[in-house]
């Protein structure tokens, strides 16, 4: 019998120590992951503890991977989470062909850069399959152009406020005065996470990843009062186990239902699977 683990990380705030005074404070973070781990527990999936706000560190984190991949052999299943703030770094391994930057989790002590995350998945057996929601966004310069292009009545529908600044402060993207600031100051210390992984590593994947995402790279996902948009829409689709559809068709499902603006992204990566992507979600 396949064995199904979960692991959920959502932060409300993150250390100002560590970002130079920005405390990226949120509202729904914290409970996203509440949510998927009770969903997670509905489903038969062995939970960890939410890892929340001052507990989402890039070493807690990293251990609880580093376990998972030691637990789970082929035919088992990683239901991975996370909800929070996402930032950029500048792209030194040429690992990205697109806009040569890395994306980025907002732990609490310091970003967790992509390189490190598809290290980690890389620890994970041949056969393992992992599916991951990550309610975040990268894109801290398009706050801004939010509270000019849309209507007052979508703003106060989307965010509860029609106020440029606070705007900003309902994007879970961290601001791109914050990114440029963290980066110049800790430059060393994130430069030296990409030049000891190479491109050629980050792909040898053997499990199989699905991913949806809150929003496009030139996007923002909103955060909310319960719940982020991406994992309230989510949340709302899967109707508490009723929706019968499959990964793509939960994926097709919740875009139906967001706004022209944020539009959840479908991944694959690692080896091909195409019974998991066809598979109901949250099937052990």
């Amino acid at each position: 019998m396949a064995t199904g683990l979960s692991v959920h990380i959502g932060l409300n705030q993150v250390d100002p120590t560590a970002y130079d005074g920005w405390s990226g404070e949120l509202g729904a973070g914290e409970q996203d992951a509440v949510d998927m781990a009770r969903l997670a527990d509905a489903a038969g999936f062995d939970v960890t503890d939410p890892l929340l706000s001052a507990a989402a560190t890039a070493e807690t984190v990293t251990a609880t991977l580093e376990a998972a991949a030691g637990r789970l052999a082929e035919g088992d299943i990683l239901f991975l989470s996370y909800a929070g703030h996402g930032g950029q770094v500048p792209d030194l391994n040429h690992d990205e062909t697109g806009d040569r930057l890395d994306e980025t989790w907002v732990l609490y002590d310091r970003q967790l850069v992509d390189d490190e995350l598809f290290e980690l998945f890389g620890k994970f057996a041949k056969g393992v399959r992992i599916w991951l929601l990550s309610d975040s966004c990268h894109s801290g310069t398009v706050a801004g152009r939010l509270a000019e292009t849309l209507s007052a009545q979508e703003l106060d529908r989307r965010f509860r406020t029609v106020e440029p600044e606070e705007v900003g402060r309902r994007i879970r993207a961290m601001p791109q005065s914050v990114q440029s600031a963290v980066y110049r100051r800790d430059r060393d210390a994130y430069d030296r996470i990409q030049n000891t992984r190479t491109a050629k590593d980050l792909t040898r994947i053997d499990a199989s990843v699905l991913k949806i995402s809150g929003c496009q790279d030139n996007q923002t996902s909103a955060d909310g009062i319960v719940n982020g948009l991406f994992t309230g829409t989510l949340l709302e689709v899967w109707r508490d186990g009723a929706f019968a559809g499959s990964y793509r068709g939960l994926h097709r499902e919740v875009v139906r239902r967001m706004p022209p603006d944020q539009t959840p992204d479908f991944v694959q990566a690692g080896v091909a699977n195409p019974a998991f992507v066809r598979q109901r979600p949250f099937t052990i």
